[in-house]
């Protein structure tokens, strides 16, 4: 259904549940979050993720996101000429970095 990626997760999922990595988890028994904005995404990578987000081990692009994210709505506040152009540096360097880690994530998930 899900292809070899989906076979992959599967695998991982099964793997954590045998070395007991699942149990006790943050929410467990407790109901699901709206997660309706992920409709249109692979479920079985958003089951991963969520998965790695419950254990602490997202990958690296997440929190680059997350800065790059906080970097761009600065970036709208700021009136400076100066200051523009320093923090659209490091929009360009979390750009960069973040499109890294997520082709790097994408090709390990081959």
């Amino acid at each position: 259904m899900f292809g070899s990626l989906g076979k992959l997760v599967e695998r991982q999922i099964k793997k954590a549940q045998a070395e007991g990595q699942l149990q006790g988890l943050e929410g467990e028994g407790a109901p699901l979050p709206d997660r309706s904005g992920e409709a249109q995404s692979d479920p079985a990578m958003a089951a991963g993720h969520r998965i790695m987000a419950q254990a602490g081990v997202l990958p690296e692009e997440f929190d680059i996101k997350k800065q790059l994210d906080e970097a761009r709505k600065e970036y709208a506040g700021l009136t400076d000429p100066e200051a523009r152009k320093a923090t659209m540096s490091k929009i360009a360097d979390l750009e960069m970095r973040y499109n890294m880690a997520r082709d790097a994530r994408r090709a390990f998930m081959r």
